[in-house]
């Protein structure tokens, strides 16, 4: 008898244990695309980049992004999974969740820096607070509508290295997003170039 009943046990145990990982894994999906933060949206565009689920990426981009993307898959002939495999940043290709600092937030206007451990870089990751919360931005910062937050540390830090040694070349206060726009060729997309201040961008003029 307590044979069976040690069955009964070991199989209530592990029916409660499969419960628990799939709500938790529905949980984590239904989470994406509502950020409350620039930051709690990094962690959910990396989470939906390494499910390699397209519709999960998509809810993490604003919608002038979806547009871009959408551009750039007709224009290069490719999918539009390969357009937004990476989110548009190099990051996300990080084995584990990158190092994330100085958020800013300005109006509806949001950006944070994460850890490029590949470029040994910090990326200033661009987004846009629309509706149903904050979204990447790439696809308003080439139509021209994003404003940056602030300067990002990176910046402010290079801006005192050229004060404290004047002979070095003062480097622009631009956007640096050094996004990846998985080779897309922005001088035939339809909107405006945006200043970008690193030269290791990932979008490069032919």
């Amino acid at each position: 008898m307590r044979f069976t009943n040690d069955k009964r046990l070991c199989a209530f145990v592990f029916v409660a244990v499969l419960a628990f990982i799939s709500f938790s894994c529905q949980a984590s999906q239904q989470q994406i695309g509502n950020a409350q933060t620039p930051t709690e949206a990094y962690k959910m565009l990396y989470a939906a980049v390494k499910s390699k689920d397209i519709e999960q990426i998509k809810k993490m981009m604003s919608k002038d992004s979806l547009i871009f993307a959408e551009g750039a898959s007709q224009q290069q002939n490719k999918p539009l999974e390969k357009v937004l495999e990476n989110g548009f940043y190099a990051s996300t290709f990080s084995a584990t969740l990158p190092k994330m600092r100085d958020e800013r937030v300005k109006d509806n206007f949001g950006a944070v820096e994460v850890w490029n451990e590949k470029e040994r870089l910090w990326e200033d990751v661009a987004f846009i607070k629309e509706e149903d919360g904050w979204k990447i931005a790439v696809g308003d910062i080439f139509k021209g509508t994003y404003q940056m937050p602030g300067k990002s540390q990176s910046i402010i830090e290079r801006e005192a290295a050229n004060a404290a040694n004047p002979n070095n070349a003062m480097v622009p206060a631009n956007i640096n997003t050094n996004v990846n726009f998985n080779s897309v060729p922005v001088t035939n997309v339809k909107v405006p170039t945006p200043p970008l201040s690193n030269k290791n961008d990932g979008a490069k003029k032919k």
